[in-house]
């Protein structure tokens, strides 16, 4: 209960930040893509909060080969998975992803 009760309040909280610019980082240590690993580092714009999940579009997957990676498809992340979002970083941010 208390799991479903945050989760709510997350999609709360950015159903606020629909249209804005967000940094999402997800719980997982790595993910792979196209034979490509990469931190799970996402950003870009809401265009939609759903009770379970957020869209982002257009997104960058923030890659150590490619920091500035357009996926070409609206991306949906589930809220239970997100672990730290914040608006305060520009999708045109270069950062060390070490």
């Amino acid at each position: 209960m208390a799991k479903q009760n945050k989760v709510n309040n997350l999609a709360q909280e950015l159903l606020h930040l629909k249209g804005k610019e967000i940094l999402v980082i997800t719980e997982s240590d790595q993910l792979s893509l196209f034979g490509e690993s990469f931190r799970p580092i996402f950003c870009g714009k809401i265009t939609d909060v759903e009770k379970g999940h957020i869209t982002i579009n257009p997104i960058t997957i923030k890659m150590v080969n490619a920091p500035f990676f357009q996926f070409p498809i609206p991306l949906s992340i589930p809220l239970e998975k997100i672990v730290h979002f914040t608006t305060e970083i520009s999708c045109d941010t270069r950062f060390p992803i070490i």
